[in-house]
This record gives structure tokens, C-alpha cells and sequence, in this order.
């Protein structure tokens, strides 16, 4: 898995909208799809934990996936970030599939980049490698819708 967003705001800014608990709702609310949710948030004023559930209907699934795994995938997902970077930790219920990736937010001069770096495994023989690549379409496609919100919620706070 490999993303990089670009935004025309600071590593500083960013980094306040990933602290600001009504950032993450508006998020969720926004891009975060069927049934998603904000579970919790926790600012300590060094570290910024986040946990959300976001779900892929079922329909925008192959098939392939649908019988191994019928129904909608529900994905728990934790967000940590403490400085310029942070880890991302997501899996699907009921099934051996895990996302892991760091996120590292730069300074480009003109404003940030966030590179998110990190791994896709499911683990079911034969199948395994068409949800991977499933989950990793949607996900680049979620990651990318994102990046917009974000840029627009640093351009209107």
C-alpha cells in the first residue's frame, strides 16, 4: 500500500485538524460511507488516537469476495499520530484480513505531504490475493477522498 496526499496548508495545520476531535467527525460524516462511525477519540496533547468503523457494501464487491465472505466487510480502524507521524491499524470483521501503515507528514515548502506506506493481508488460500487487491482499491479510493476533505477543511479553518 502506497499513497501520497498533498496539501497547500503546514505540517502544522494538518497536524491541529488530525487533534481537532470535530476534524474526524466531520470526516466520518462526510467521506466515511454506509454506517460509519467515529468510536473515539483521545488528545493528550502528545499523542492523537483515533477509532472509526467504515464498511464496503457488499454490492461494490466482486464476487470472488462475496463467497468467500458474503455480505458487507465492516472495517474497525485505529489512527495514532504523535508529531509528524502515525500509524494506521484496520482489519475486517470476520475475516484474516489486517491493514498496517505509517503515515509521515513533510514539508514540501509549498505546504505538506502525508506518505502512507504499509501492508495488505488476507490470509485465504487461492482467494486472498483478489481481496487484497480489492480492499486496496477501495482503500487508495477512500485515502484519496480523504486527502480532499481534509484539504477543504484546512482551507475553511
Amino acid at each position: 500500500l502506497a499513497y501520497t496526499a498533498r496539501y497547500t496548508h503546514s505540517v502544522e495545520a494538518v497536524r491541529a485538524a488530525f487533534s481537532d476531535e470535530q476534524y474526524w467527525k466531520a470526516r466520518i460524516d462526510e467521506v466515511g460511507g454506509p454506517g460509519a462511525r467515529l468510536d473515539s477519540f483521545a488528545n493528550d496533547g502528545e499523542q492523537v488516537r483515533v477509532q472509526l468503523v467504515q464498511a464496503i457494501p457488499a454490492d461494490q464487491l466482486p464476487p470472488a469476495i462475496t463467497a468467500v465472505r458474503p455480505g458487507d466487510l465492516v472495517i474497525p480502524r485505529t489512527e495514532t499520530y504523535s508529531g509528524t507521524t502515525g500509524t494506521v491499524e484496520a482489519h475486517v470483521d470476520g475475516a484474516p484480513a489486517k491493514v498496517s501503515a505509517t503515515v509521515t507528514l513533510t514539508d514540501d515548502g509549498a505546504g505538506s505531504i502525508a506518505t502512507v506506506s504499509g501492508t495488505i493481508e488476507v490470509k485465504i488460500p487461492l482467494f486472498g490475493g483478489k481481496i487484497e487487491a480489492a480492499i486496496s482499491e477501495h482503500l487508495l479510493e477512500l485515502l484519496n477522498n480523504e486527502a480532499a476533505f481534509t484539504e477543504e477543511w484546512l482551507a475553511k479553518h
